[in-house]
């Protein structure tokens, strides 16, 4: 029955490893300002103005290559966001692969939920303003 187990850890771990090697090589070898096969924000190619998430596909694709500086161009309230989403993915991967039920009890908190989207709004309508500093916070193209 062990022998079971670990043979499923082993293929839940080989998933992983691909599927996220695989979006890692992707965003690796492919600039999103220069090939068109990435998704376009709909939200920006409808209506003009940026979304929370514009610039995400581009600053990925910097700090991969160890730009931390442009990629906070891009969309920095990602980057800032991003080690406790690595944080809480990783609980939630572990999880899965050993079967258990640890949690991330800040995910868990009202505070920090509605303080987050409540930041999220804010840096969304900041992100906008033809004034600076926020419109260096506006991702070319």
């Amino acid at each position: 029955m062990e022998l079971l187990q670990d043979i499923k850890r082993i293929w839940k771990i080989a998933l992983l490893v691909t599927l996220f090697g695989g979006f890692f090589l992707i965003y690796f070898s492919y600039n999103p300002s220069e090939n068109s096969f990435f998704i376009p924000c709909p939200f920006h190619y409808i209506t003009g103005f940026f979304c929370p998430g514009c610039g995400s596909q581009r600053a990925v694709h910097l700090l991969l290559h160890g730009d931390v500086v442009g990629a906070f161009r891009f969309n920095p309230l990602m980057v800032l966001t991003l080690p406790i989403l690595i944080y809480g993915m990783a609980i939630t991967i572990a999880n899965w692969i050993f079967e258990t039920k640890y949690r991330l009890m800040l995910f868990y908190s009202n505070l920090f939920i509605f303080g987050y989207f409540g930041l999220a709004i804010l840096y969304w309508i900041l992100r906008n303003l033809p004034i600076y500093p926020f419109n260096l916070l506006a991702p070319a193209g």
